[in-house]
């Protein structure tokens, strides 16, 4: 099956056509908004369709087939993501059109954490507010956590893994058997590490005293801390690479934050699955920046974790240290794959069921 798989982030629009083993047989990065018409002129039609949707909400707990009832409930959903459902659904609307006749399936960065404990899922809030809003920790980048544990457990085959997703957005999952049993992001997308432009976790009483003596409104209060905090605001720039070629205060003041906020992270993860077997990082920054991921490792050297340098300079495949306790990998980050994945489960269910005999 010939999968076109829609990955439409925050701020990008990523196109890949897979093929039936899953070779990418055409690639496109663009910009949410592009004339799609122009885009895929001349690409293979696809089977297919697989689509990145963001939140899922309780409904949605695994790949499904798109319909008008399906895309409804999505629309609904928005609230819970207001920076990125959006964007989702545009993609999903503009190809549909192009391609009205081809199955769409929706993939979810929320569905891979339904599966963490209640203990880890439930905030201390008021039962009411609890069922009435269906608050609850739950969890995003599960695409990508999905594809990296399963990963990195096929070649190592550890049972308790930490993932590091770490790009413009981050979080960590604790993965223990296959299943997330834990992660960073929370009700929304803004709970956790420090990001690019996103404050990451901050006392709620912090945002309260800002409504309450600062006068500013939610909506101002949310504006800064989705998209002028996190290294913006430490560093003056969002780009870790940048941050790193400098050497002044505020640059190594946000790279301290940051590793400071994903070492704990990583360690309060390694508690939620028991101890830690394997350390996988992935993402723009997870891949690509070597002083990250050994700066992280120093900090996690009492759980075992050591890299060993010219491996981590490299950054492809175990970086381990000879001798270290804890495996630690860079995994290239395929969330096409694992969409393609989730598309050709569901739509293989549905044909088998249909052509069974009743």
């Amino acid at each position: 099956m010939r999968v076109l798989v829609v990955n439409a982030g925050s701020s990008s629009l990523k196109l890949r056509l897979l093929g039936p083993d899953d070779e990418v047989e055409e690639s496109a990065d663009t910009e949410p908004g592009a004339d799609l018409d122009d885009v895929l002129h001349g690409w293979p039609t696809p089977d297919a369709v697989g689509h990145r949707v963001v939140h899922g909400g309780t409904r949605f707990t695994d790949p499904v087939v798109i319909d008008a009832d399906v895309r409804a409930e999505l629309g609904h959903l928005t609230a819970l993501a207001p920076l990125h459902q959006p964007k989702s659904l545009a993609g999903l609307d503009a190809v549909t059109a192009l391609l009205p006749g081809v199955p769409a399936v929706a993939c979810f960065d929320t569905a891979f954490h339904t599966s963490i404990p209640e203990a880890a899922a439930t905030y201390a809030v008021p039962e009411e507010w609890r069922e009435r809003y269906a608050i609850r920790r739950y969890g995003f980048h599960g695409l990508s956590h999905a594809w990296c544990s399963a990963r990195v457990a096929e070649l190592t085959g550890a049972r308790r893994i930490v993932t590091a997703h770490l790009g413009a957005g981050a979080s960590l999952a604790a993965v223990l058997d296959g299943r997330s049993v834990d992660t960073t992001m929370g009700f929304t997308p803004l709970e956790g590490l420090v990001m690019a432009t996103r404050s990451g976790t901050v006392d709620p009483g912090l945002v309260l005293w800002l409504e309450e003596h600062e006068h500013l409104a939610p909506h101002e209060v949310a504006e800064t801390l989705e998209k002028r905090s996190g290294l913006a605001a430490l560093a003056g720039t969002a780009d870790m690479r940048e941050i790193l070629g400098r050497d002044d205060e505020a640059a190594r003041l946000a790279l301290d934050v940051y590793v400071h906020r994903l070492a704990a992270g990583i360690a309060a993860m390694a508690a939620a699955t028991g101890g830690l077997e394997a350390l996988a990082f992935t993402g723009g920054v997870g891949e690509h920046e070597a002083e990250v991921r050994a700066r992280t490792a120093e900090r996690l050297a009492f759980l075992g974790v050591a890299v060993d340098p010219p491996r981590n300079e490299a950054g492809e495949g175990e970086i381990s240290a000879a001798g270290a306790a804890v495996r630690t990998l860079v995994v290239p980050a395929r969330e096409d794959l694992e969409i393609a994945r989730g598309t050709r489960a569901v739509l293989g269910r549905r044909r088998a069921t249909t052509a069974s005999p009743r």
